[in-house]
């Protein structure tokens, strides 16, 4: 496909061979006019980046007749899927940078699908699957259901709408790999995080409490309030938990310190460390006891794709 300046991008439909979709080339991004190209659709007057699919073709400018005034579609309508990444994400939008994309990848790893293959099945531009798993981008609701259609899962996760499922119910990978994590891996990742879970005895029976929490100068610290379950760790051995888990790559990790929880009472190292912190208690109020655990042990674990 090569195309002009001022020619038109027509996206036709399927079943009519009519057009469903049309507007003005404004952009080139290649010398030849080759794809992709920026578009200015004729329905919304937007300027969007398109990598056309089998279903458009290039009307050059001067050579063929115009081609039938699309009508806009009904409002809350899904729009034909044009291949089209948008200039700009509207204001407010929920999605971060690249998030679809980052599931549409791997759930296609988790098929063992080739990205040629999956923008086959799904009907589209494989230069557009390419953009769409590394760019941010926001696909239509009818380009996701073709693509949750033929990656073999739903619209629901391909949009995030499972976020509040608990962690570790994605689908497990096909390879995994389980390593045991080194003590410098593990102090980075334990400094990566700003909630963990503080695990004690109490004479009522184990007890596990989640706390904001910081890292300075090699000790696990938080703030709680005299007299709360957080508070009742000082003097004793305690064990520290911190994880990630990504179900959208289907991999994560762990991090446990076992050692002394102290009260933090000096006034020169209680100034040092409200200067170097920087998790604030989420449950607010007057937080003034810090408590500091001194790892003894640290250990980890991690898991990945068998080849990364």
């Amino acid at each position: 496909m090569h195309a002009q300046l001022g020619d038109r991008l027509v996206v036709e439909s399927a079943v009519t061979g009519s057009a469903r979709r049309d507007g003005e080339i404004v952009g080139l991004h290649h010398d030849d006019g080759t794809p992709p190209y920026d578009v200015r659709w004729s329905d919304t007057g937007e300027v969007t980046l398109v990598f056309p699919g089998p279903d458009a073709r290039v009307q050059h400018l001067g050579h063929e007749a115009p081609a039938p005034e699309p009508q806009p579609a009904p409002s809350g309508a899904a729009r034909p899927d044009t291949g089209a990444a948008p200039a700009e994400q509207p204001a407010g939008h929920a999605l971060q940078p690249g998030d679809v994309g980052r599931r549409v990848a791997a759930a296609r790893r988790r098929q063992g699908l080739s990205l040629d293959e999956t923008a086959r099945r799904a009907r589209m531009s494989p230069q557009y699957l390419a953009y769409l798993e590394a760019h941010p981008s926001d696909p239509n609701v009818a380009t996701l259901i073709r693509l949750a259609d033929a990656l073999g899962t739903t619209l629901i996760e391909l949009q995030g709408g499972d976020q509040e499922r608990p962690p570790g119910q994605g689908h497990a990978l096909l390879h995994p790999s389980l390593r045991d994590l080194d003590e410098g891996e593990c102090r980075a990742l334990l400094s990566s995080h700003g909630v963990g879970r503080v695990a004690f005895t109490t004479l009522e029976g184990p007890v596990v409490v989640p706390v904001n929490y910081d890292v300075v100068d090699d000790g696990v610290v938080f703030r709680t309030a005299p007299g709360t379950a957080p508070a009742s760790v000082v003097g004793a051995e305690v064990a520290f938990e911190v994880d990630h888990v990504d179900d959208t790559m289907s991999q994560g990790w762990s991090v446990l310190a076992v050692g002394p929880a102290q009260a933090v009472t000096d006034p020169e190292a209680v100034r040092r460390l409200e200067q170097r912190a920087h998790s604030d208690p989420w449950a607010g109020g007057g937080r003034t006891l810090w408590v500091e655990i001194r790892p003894t042990r640290l250990t980890g674990r991690r898991i990945t794709p068998a080849d990364r």
